[in-house]
């Protein structure tokens, strides 16, 4: 099988995304099926960048499946701090490992990374770009609770600007029928223009708003909720102003539809008050559940050893 890496979801196609989505609604239901099948098999997880979440969730995938974990969580601990360039990480660590999820603060070097590799890459989040493995457990999410990934309306709140999986899903909810869009935040952390840009190309409908209110979230089947990054800020001025600008508490809520869901990638701040955690349409927890499954059949699907039948 051709080598083959993930920096993007718009890598698989439509088609390639559904069966995948398909194979992780299996692997939900039918654990046990899955449990041996990676076994010999070893994943790298090399995440230059915090995280608890997505390097958890790659864990776990791969142990699901039988295999084994290598890696590390931070830049400090890997020759990076000794001036060790990406690509050459890369190409040491893939003789080490069957497969590799990378995270990186700097746009694009998962796919420096990819172009030194022998086995594939996954890009689990580079800088404000591209989160593709959250974006397909943001499909996974939806799909699973709405029942479908077309004709919905997506409400995007927070810091659209930084924001790597509010730009990942975008583009790849676009590929779908009939959906719209709702861009929520203030003036400083709009989308980036190349996000309108392809919006307009493709004849999608948005509208861009500043207020979280009953007007804005009239007829959403989806709230994505995200945090002011204060990583992405240059100084501490802009990033208070910012960071509590949108609160999603239980008087909003009364204002929501009684089928409308609310996401988040997590982590969490201020954004969405704790005392929301116990409404039905609160499916974040849920989303973060969501996201083993997507890592497993990814991993599956990159070592060319998902089942045919799905």
């Amino acid at each position: 099988m051709a080598l083959r890496h993930l920096m993007s979801p718009l890598d698989l196609t439509v088609d390639e995304t559904t069966r995948l989505l398909d194979l992780a609604y299996d692997m939900e239901l039918h654990p046990e099926t899955y449990a041996h099948i990676c076994e010999g098999k070893r994943l790298a997880t090399l995440f230059f960048e915090p995280s608890t979440r997505t390097r958890l969730s790659f864990e776990a995938a791969m142990m699901n499946l039988g295999g084994k974990v290598l890696g590390f969580s931070s830049a400090d601990s890997s020759s990076a701090a000794k001036g060790e360039t990406v690509g050459d990480t890369m190409r040491i660590v893939s003789c080490y490992a069957d497969i590799c999820a990378m995270r990186h603060p700097k746009e694009g070097a998962p796919l420096v990374a990819s172009m030194r590799s022998m086995v594939p890459v996954i890009n689990a989040g580079d800088g404000g770009h591209q989160h593709p493995t959250q974006t397909l457990t943001d499909l996974l999410t939806i799909r699973s609770l709405k029942g479908r990934l077309d004709h919905l309306k997506v409400g995007l709140c927070g810091d659209l600007k930084f924001g790597r999986t509010v730009h990942s899903l975008i583009s790849a909810l676009s590929r779908w029928e009939d959906i719209s869009f709702v861009l929520i935040s203030p003036e400083e952390l709009k989308v980036p223009g190349y996000v309108r840009e392809a919006l307009n190309a493709k004849n999608i409908p948005y509208t861009e708003v500043v207020k979280l209110d009953e007007d804005t979230m009239a007829g959403l089947d989806v709230l994505y909720m995200t945090r002011v990054q204060k990583e992405r800020f240059f100084n501490e001025e802009d990033y208070v102003r910012m960071k509590d600008f949108y609160i999603l508490d239980r008087e909003k809520m009364k204002l929501a539809p009684k089928d409308m869901y609310v996401l988040h990638p997590l982590p969490r701040v201020n954004e969405i008050s704790v005392e929301v955690d116990d409404d039905p349409r609160a499916a974040y927890f849920y989303q973060a559940q969501c996201g083993v499954y997507v890592r497993m059949a990814l991993i599956l699907t990159l070592l060319g050893m998902a089942p045919e039948h799905i």
